[in-house]
């Protein structure tokens, strides 16, 4: 049974704009994402992927933005197949069915924009 949907769009110039501030980096992304989008040609693209997952997150679980972009509890792992959302276990008692969700990612970028899409499962066999 689907818990919660997010989506979100961010805007990949705005933050090229924001990663010129290692302050902002290091406060908002894990050191993994940080290895991952900085190994890449254009890294705001990557970095915009990651802030868009945890606003599709937040939307999908109702968790406040702050505790997870700024709190450190939750990041995107780069994985051979997918990428995955991670979260502390902090994050994961605020869920209401404490972390035995599932939890779908889909991410993309065009253009000048990326997205994310969440999607929380409950109650998978």
């Amino acid at each position: 049974m689907i818990q919660g949907i997010g989506v979100d769009l961010c805007s990949i110039s705005r933050m090229e704009k924001a990663v010129e501030s290692a302050h902002f980096i290091h406060r908002v992304f894990s050191p993994d994402e940080i290895q991952y989008a900085c190994g890449k040609a254009r890294p705001a693209r990557h970095f915009a992927g990651c802030f868009a997952a945890r606003e599709a997150f937040s939307k999908a679980s109702g968790i406040s933005m702050y505790s997870l972009a700024f709190g450190g509890g939750m990041w995107i792992e780069r994985t051979g197949s997918a990428p995955v959302v991670r979260c502390s276990h902090t994050v994961l008692d605020l869920l209401p069915h404490k972390g035995t969700e599932r939890i779908h990612l889909s991410l993309s970028h065009d253009g000048d924009y990326a997205v994310a899409m969440v999607v929380l499962e409950i109650g998978f066999q």
